[in-house]
């Protein structure tokens, strides 16, 4: 019989807090793909994915103690994010607009104010759970699109395929939802 995710997190999380090494193995073995996608639809390169995902693995090593993650592929794939968000922007800090994490960010943009703003935003608790609550209120499609467009950064025409959606489907899916969020961060008065 097979474990479940959740067992097979309890397991990963223990064996981060012993401080054993299999910890890291288990951890590439269950969600290294996963990692590696998200990454790399970020970054747009193989090799400065590996490297992020490593840094993950390695943040994860550091922070599991003290932190006690309730869904370790949630942490993960928050920090597999994060870190790669954050070199994304520091290898591209004097260009805009030519990849997938670009074209992202500036849609989202404009729904959300300035780019300053939204970084600042985004670390608030309120916020996070007030998109949690818009998401909620989206039918399943639409949620999907969404959260694979600006959580995992993935390309239009992927989504598309991964959906079996047109491509101005989903197009027009993302333009209405995020019409509808800021619609909602209005009236939350994040906007």
């Amino acid at each position: 019989m097979s474990k479940t995710n959740d067992q097979l997190d309890k397991e990963i999380i223990s064996l981060l807090q012993k401080r054993d090494e299999t910890a890291i193995t288990k951890l590439r073995d269950t969600y290294g793909a996963l990692c590696q996608t998200i990454a790399y639809d970020i970054l747009g390169n193989r090799e400065d994915a590996e490297e992020c995902v490593s840094d993950a693995m390695m943040k994860l090593w550091t922070t599991i103690p003290p932190m006690q993650p309730d869904t370790l592929r949630a942490y993960l794939v928050t920090v597999v994010r994060s870190i790669s968000i954050s070199r994304y922007r520091a290898e591209h800090a004097d260009r805009r607009g030519g990849g997938q994490t670009a074209a992202a960010i500036d849609e989202l943009a404009e729904t959300l104010s300035d780019e300053d703003a939204v970084e600042r935003a985004v670390d608030q608790r309120a916020l996070r759970a007030a998109i949690e609550r818009f998401l909620d209120t989206l039918p399943p499609d639409a949620r999907t699109v969404f959260m694979q467009r600006y959580y995992l950064m993935a390309p239009v025409k992927t989504i598309a395929r991964e959906q079996g959606m047109s491509l101005g489907k989903v197009k027009m899916l993302l333009m209405r939802t995020r019409k509808k969020l800021q619609i909602f961060l209005s009236k939350e008065g994040y906007l």
